[in-house]
């Protein structure tokens, strides 16, 4: 049967760029009308594909800078465009401090059934050090309004590993989240992207980044704190109370399911071929201009790499690996193939297979990259 595919549309601007983000965004907000005619235009010129999408999900950037006729203009092209069901999750992101009721209740009433606030924390010196433009108060006053304006389905996205973070200042910026009753939570751990502000701060000495050991307490501490309040966790950084709740469009991601993706540096998965867009708003709103689809390159995944991916995909989410489903899709037996990995990881506890899944155990999800690597070694 065939799978929902997914579509993606990257909204490049933001106020001012975040520190440790390493996302494809720009300043130049005066360019947004000409970048959402020329987004309709990119799909307009998208090649025919067979699949019925059941998600639309607005990333970025900062999606929340669109007016709400914007984004309903962007809808209506991508349901005139492409199969798209009338049950879709249309997700857009938004970061406090770009919102208000009446652009909220735009949104709701443009079709957006679900909403990610950008939180990252309830601490004002955490903000600080993050470069976020809104303080606490802020973010609880997004969500309240995104609330009032008609949306029952709101994420909240936190990040934690801060340096000079303790258990006691992380606990209470997920007890601020609980009581903002959530239907779904991402805690990202701080990475420090080459190239960014952040990564350049650390490297010259500005800050001592937290020990791995005590970024590994803030892990077990998120994963068990969520449970208690009822939050599951199906994938290493995702969190949510029910199935009907978790992210239908990430998980797309994480199964090959076929997905496309509009915009500067967006991305595109389809019959095990990735294709991408150029990365930069110029050269993009340009080739748009003359007519061109803005494609960057695209690579046909081969046998290996498409193992590669599974591997790598799905031990991060909970439900882990089907065995069946791997050993019908690569002709491989996958306890044999695997025997000296699984083994390894089954004594320390990382992993175990129960049933016909072969998945990581909690403390095994920490170490979810560095597992799948080793599974890759075997391939």
């Amino acid at each position: 049967h065939e799978q929902a595919g997914g579509i993606y549309i990257h909204v490049p601007f933001c106020v001012k760029k975040c520190a440790y983000c390493d996302f494809y965004s720009c300043t130049v907000l005066h360019q947004i009308p000409e970048y959402v005619d020329a987004l309709i235009d990119e799909m307009n010129m998208a090649p025919d594909f067979s699949f019925c999408a059941d998600t639309i999900y607005f990333g970025g950037g900062t999606p929340s800078l669109l007016e709400p006729l914007q984004i309903q203009r962007l809808i209506d092209a991508a349901c005139r465009r492409f199969s798209v069901a009338s049950h879709s999750e249309i997700t857009i992101e938004a970061n406090p401090g770009t919102v208000n009721f009446q652009k909220l209740a735009g949104y709701k009433k443009a079709g957006v059934n679900r909403i990610n606030i950008g939180v990252q924390s309830f601490s004002d010196p955490a903000l600080a050090f993050l470069s976020r433009i809104h303080s606490s108060a802020d973010a609880i006053c997004a969500v309240e309004t995104a609330r009032s304006a008609g949306f029952d389905n709101i994420g909240l996205d936190l990040i934690y590993g801060l340096p000079r973070q303790s258990k006691g200042l992380w606990q209470s910026d997920l007890q601020a989240a609980i009581r903002l009753a959530p239907q779904h939570l991402s805690c990202y751990m701080l990475t420090y992207e080459p190239g960014t502000q952040m990564e350049n701060n650390l490297i010259n000495g500005r800050f001592r980044p937290l020990p791995d050991k005590s970024v590994g307490y803030l892990y077990e501490l998120t994963v068990r704190y969520l449970k208690d309040e009822g939050f599951d966790q199906y994938e290493v950084s995702n969190f949510s109370p029910s199935l009907e709740t978790r992210s239908r469009h990430n998980q797309k991601y994480w199964t090959h399911a076929p997905y496309l993706g509009f915009g500067p540096s967006a991305h595109s998965f389809m019959e095990n071929r990735r294709f991408w867009n150029v990365r930069y708003l110029e050269t993009y709103l340009h080739t748009i201009g003359q007519g061109n689809p803005p494609l960057a390159e695209t690579e046909a995944l081969n046998r290996r790499q498409l193992m590669m991916e599974t591997l790598y995909l799905r031990l991060r989410c909970a439900d882990g690996i089907s065995i069946t489903g791997f050993e019908r899709e690569f002709d491989v037996e996958f306890r044999q193939f695997f025997s000296a990995v699984i083994a390894g990881y089954e004594a320390e506890e990382i992993l175990e297979i129960v049933g016909n899944q072969c998945r990581l155990t909690q403390k095994g999800m920490l170490f979810a990259d560095g597992v799948a690597a080793r599974f890759i070694d075997v391939i």
